[in-house]
């Protein structure tokens, strides 16, 4: 069985080997010009979209605090670290790319440094901090719930309610037109009874 990483290599290995060929193939045509083979290879190369940057890793150091202990079980630091995302390009977070991905440098760079961190007396919220300070928020598997972040989280929310007051007041528009245009029942008959009699005798005589 191969890692994903190794996978992955192998479709960029494939398109590289197909980017050499149709190098080969352009240059053996007669006529054909120098910008022309460029354009090419420049389209082949971009389309690798599995680049891997194994030199990712940046150093998330702070000095221990004094009479620092571990901060942290080692469960509440792979908690942690589910969220912070790896920084070699592969979307994951460290814990998991760290514990699927054994061909992966850099989660392993960023698992030490979170170790470090936990040993020096640093809490979930400050490790979290010095990520952001050395890698920015892209290195958060969820943005932080503060400032315009905050709109993603609120947004969906905002959406559904607007949508349930509109169809709210599209129901009441339609009952209202509905009861506007019901047949009203007709008006009771107000006759005596010799006026009905002698109607009922003038339509026998019609008869």
């Amino acid at each position: 069985m191969i890692s994903r990483r190794q996978f992955l290599a192998a479709v960029g290995a494939g398109a590289g080997a197909a980017a050499l060929g149709t190098r080969v193939l352009m240059a053996q045509q007669p006529g054909a010009r120098q910008g022309e083979h460029t354009q090419a290879a420049m389209a082949m190369d971009s389309s690798n979209l599995f680049a891997m940057d194994q030199a990712a890793a940046r150093a998330v150091v702070l000095p221990p605090k004094p009479n620092a202990r571990p901060s942290m079980t080692p469960d509440e630091r792979d908690a942690l670290e589910h969220r912070i995302r790896c920084q070699c390009g592969c979307t994951l977070d460290v814990f998991t790319c760290r514990t699927t991905d054994f061909s992966c440098q850099v989660s392993p760079a960023m698992h030490r440094d979170v170790m470090a961190l936990v040993a020096g007396g640093y809490g979930a919220q400050e490790i979290i901090d010095a990520f952001v300070k050395v890698y920015g928020e892209r290195v958060l598997m969820a943005p932080t719930r503060e400032g315009f972040n905050l709109v993603g989280y609120v947004a969906p929310f905002l959406a559904m309610g607007a949508g349930a007051v509109l169809i709210g007041a599209l129901i009441r528009r339609w009952g209202a037109r509905a009861a506007a245009v019901a047949p009203s029942a007709p008006a009771g008959v107000q006759a005596t009874p010799d006026e009905l009699a002698r109607l009922d005798d003038a339509v026998r005589r019609d008869e």
